[in-house]
């Protein structure tokens, strides 16, 4: 009991024992909010990979319609239901992707 005595009183220890737990749970910068940024982060950075994949793609496809015009013919009766004179239109929805929705 002596010895624990003045190492408790000791007060460089003290000192540092408080600066220790006021670093870990009361600083702004403490572990969880470390940890938190960091989860954040990596869902910001699994993001940004995401987005820069469809920049790629939509300037592959930007590219495809700007060069090819059986693409651009495509494009415009695909998304937009362009004809040619004198064609009809017929739109065939699937059931079972109807039904989910």
């Amino acid at each position: 009991m002596k010895k624990i005595i003045p190492i408790l009183t000791n007060k460089y220890l003290l000192a540092i024992v408080f600066f220790a737990v006021w670093m870990c749970f009361f600083d702004q910068r403490d572990i969880f909010n470390t940890l938190e940024q960091k989860q954040k982060l990596k869902n910001l950075e699994a993001k940004k990979r995401y987005y820069q994949l469809e920049i790629e793609k939509a300037k592959k496809d930007l590219d495809n319609l700007q060069n090819s015009p059986a693409a651009l013919e495509k494009f415009a009766r695909e998304k937009y239901l362009m004809k040619k004179d004198g064609e009809d239109i017929f739109i065939i929805e699937d059931s079972a992707a109807t039904k989910k929705s």
